[in-house]
């Protein structure tokens, strides 16, 4: 009976831990529902044939400095060692990102670059992330962070937001910093890596457990008028309040997948674009499992502005306007019980796969008996 039973509305990272924790620490049973034709959400990953796995919603990489997430989901999957590097083309220069002091030496001339390291480590402490607006505070590096900020920051922050990067929350910029290091590695995280056999398949593992049932393809609507024990929801807050103080507004992700006839079409699993062509980046997926066939696929990832019914939600828009609006939404939550709001939509937060994790694990903790 439904009154016995927690409803989960997302079979994402967030909607599959929770119910995993509702399912196993409390021994309920949970019924998880998705809009879309498979459990993942945005990891979603296949085979495709090329025997390349796939990742349909753009790359996800695994990492995490919590021993806690880390163990958590070594029981569902074993991963790779892959630690992920990003490469982007400036002024015709492939080189890392973040921007590094390996970047310094790639992209200026060595007189140029050696004095740029030396003013860098006489400001900063050696292996920290500085944020570029930070960065521009100091007059006597204005050169290198303007050049920085133009050929880095600029263009594709408005690219992918739509907006400056002024113009944004600083946790979003803060993302990609400056390293104040040789570390060409895109995160730093003690655990790193890919699920062996995809995130979709550890994800499946996650919800493989007899008090979790799975329906998908159905919409909220058809379930939100039953009398479940509990709600738990991954989707957008402001569409569960259908609206009533406004659109949240978000950036939507469109990927455009080429097959070539070559083992390689690129020299790394992502390179970004920041100032060249109407897409961010290009994707080349078979690096992250060190897949081998005869031919590659790639997607070019276009951001956009969401459009409800056109597309999908990917990134809240982080400002004090659009959080001063999620923050009514969230009051409005508070008038109802056993409602709990979770995930990259529900949160209207830019998370990372371990920090969705953890807030569930934090969502399960709040649970009212």
């Amino acid at each position: 009976m439904p009154e016995n039973t927690n409803l989960v509305v997302g079979a994402g990272v967030s909607g599959a831990v929770i119910a995993r924790l509702i399912a196993e620490k409390l021994n309920e049973k949970v019924l998880v529902i998705d809009k879309k034709e498979h459990a993942g959400g945005n990891c979603y990953d296949y085979k495709d044939k090329n025997g390349i796995t796939t990742q349909k919603y753009g790359s996800h990489i695994f990492h995490t400095n919590s021993e806690k997430v880390w163990k958590f989901l070594n029981r569902f999957t074993a991963f790779n060692t892959y630690m992920h590097r990003v490469y982007a083309v400036i002024d015709g220069i492939e080189t890392t990102i973040p921007f590094n002091l390996n970047t310094l030496f790639d992209v200026f001339p060595r007189t140029m670059a050696e004095k740029f390291s030396d003013q860098l480590i006489d400001k900063f402490p050696y292996n920290t992330r500085i944020p570029i607006l930070e960065l521009q505070k100091h007059q006597d590096l204005k050169f290198l962070a303007d050049y920085i900020y133009n050929k880095v920051f600029l263009n594709y922050t408005i690219k992918q937001w739509g907006l400056t990067p002024d113009s944004i929350d600083g946790s979003v910029t803060a993302r990609v910093p400056v390293l104040i290091s040789k570390d060409s590695r895109y995160f730093q995280d003690v655990y790193q890596g890919i699920p062996l056999n995809g995130f979709a398949k550890m994800i499946e593992k996650i919800l493989e457990h007899p008090n979790i049932n799975i329906k998908l393809k159905c919409e909220f609507n058809d379930y939100r008028s039953l009398p479940y024990k509990r709600f738990f929801y991954t989707g957008s807050i402001d569409e569960y309040f259908n609206y009533e103080l406004g659109m949240l507004p978000y950036r939507s992700v469109k990927f455009k997948l080429e097959e070539h006839d070559r083992p390689y079409y690129q020299r790394n699993s992502v390179v970004n674009y920041p100032n060249n062509y109407d897409f961010t980046r290009i994707h080349e997926y078979k690096y992250y499992l060190n897949e081998i066939s005869e031919k590659t696929v790639i997607a070019k990832e276009y951001s956009e502005e969401f459009q409800l019914g056109e597309n999908e939600r990917y990134y809240p828009i982080v400002n004090t306007e659009n959080l001063e609006l999620y923050e009514n939404y969230k009051n409005l939550a508070l008038n109802y019980d056993n409602l709990y709001f979770l995930g990259r939509l529900g949160d209207y937060k830019y998370y990372d796969i371990d920090k969705a994790i953890i807030r569930a694990f934090e969502c399960f903790e709040e649970i009212k008996y």
